[in-house]
């Protein structure tokens, strides 16, 4: 299983849209795309580890025991459904071990939220609550501890190598232009558009689906009669239960593809189409669309790919120095 750092947002709200790696202060979450729901409810629970455990390994002066070992191996199993051998597992788990005692020597912590918050993302991800998702590992027979002691050592990680390489990880114009040269991408992929949107919500109780489908249809009337951020704006501001939030910027480069299209099929003064969200029923007025060839979709992608071959290289070749330096006694 990969875990990929992603920007705060992930939902399909456009004001939720992704973020690159390189864009401002970003929330990590974890992706397990590779985690398929069906094959986790079909594995059959696993009887619960014995009280005693034997240690295998000390890094130092951690220890890795057989029941780490075990759970690593069937969480692995669930997730990708291959049966990785012992010593990859082991390997692993010194990666994890080292990973998590270089930020304590710097002093980084991550706290059991944000170790929760991307457990949940990861849970999101698969169109899971947190706690369907505990159970689903439980199925399996993997603890709930397996799977966020990963995420800490992965999120601890990424700060480390943030931090520790920092100015060797700029990503130079020069090189982002010579990637998009390579990838010979048509004209229309070179255009980026800065927009500026007002998000509309019709407040719904929650749990009141007979009320959200009335709402919705409130949502789309006034869709009809939306031609003009002015008037429009203000014809909203009088409907019942209707939330006008403050503008929000926002460039192409910033939004997955699916939202992108749905802007740029919608008309400057008027309506994305309603979407139902856990707030109510929510649509955005496109009052500004401007092109701009600073920051595109095409560069963006070229400068996350670069930015992320260069972390990946960071960070294989620091792991490899301090397992160097590490003790590790095998039992």
């Amino acid at each position: 299983m990969t875990f990929t750092a992603y920007g705060r947002n992930g939902g399909r709200s456009l004001i939720r849209s992704r973020r690159g790696t390189t864009g401002g202060r970003a929330r990590i979450a974890v992706a397990a795309a590779g985690l398929a729901v069906a094959g986790m409810a079909a594995v059959m629970a696993a009887p619960a580890p014995a009280l005693a455990q034997q240690v295998v390994l000390i890094v130092n002066g951690d220890v890795i025991t057989d029941y780490d070992i075990d759970q690593r191996m069937k969480f692995i199993v669930l997730s990708t459904h291959k049966t990785p051998s012992t010593p990859e597992v082991i390997e692993d788990l010194i990666d994890e071990k080292l990973k998590i005692q270089v930020g304590k020597k710097y002093k980084i912590e991550i706290s059991d939220n944000d170790v929760d918050s991307s457990y949940a993302d990861m849970g999101k991800h698969m169109r899971l609550s947190a706690d369907q998702l505990t159970q689903a590992l439980t199925q399996g027979g993997v603890n709930a501890a397996t799977l966020k002691a990963r995420i800490r050592a992965d999120l601890t990680w990424q700060f480390i190598i943030r931090g520790k390489f920092q100015s060797s990880l700029q990503v130079s114009e020069k090189s982002v232009l010579a990637e998009m040269e390579t990838r010979k991408k048509d004209d229309a992929e070179a255009i980026g558009y800065d927009y500026t949107l007002r998000p509309i919500l019709f407040v719904v109780p929650r749990g009141n689906a007979e009320a959200a489908e009335l709402r919705r249809k409130d949502a789309e009337a006034l869709r009809l009669r939306f031609t003009a951020c002015d008037t429009g704006l203000s014809f909203a501001r009088a409907l019942r239960d209707v939330a006008i939030r403050e503008p929000i910027s926002k460039n192409s480069s910033d939004l997955a593809p699916a939202l992108r299209e749905i802007i740029d099929k919608t008309e400057v003064g008027h309506l994305t189409p309603p979407e139902t969200t856990p707030q109510g029923v929510e649509m955005f007025a496109l009052c500004e669309k401007k092109e701009t060839k600073f920051e595109t979709p095409e560069k963006r992608e070229a400068r996350d790919k670069i930015f992320g071959e260069q972390f990946q290289s960071k960070a294989r070749h620091y792991l490899q120095e301090l397992r160097r330096q590490a003790m590790i006694e095998r039992k």
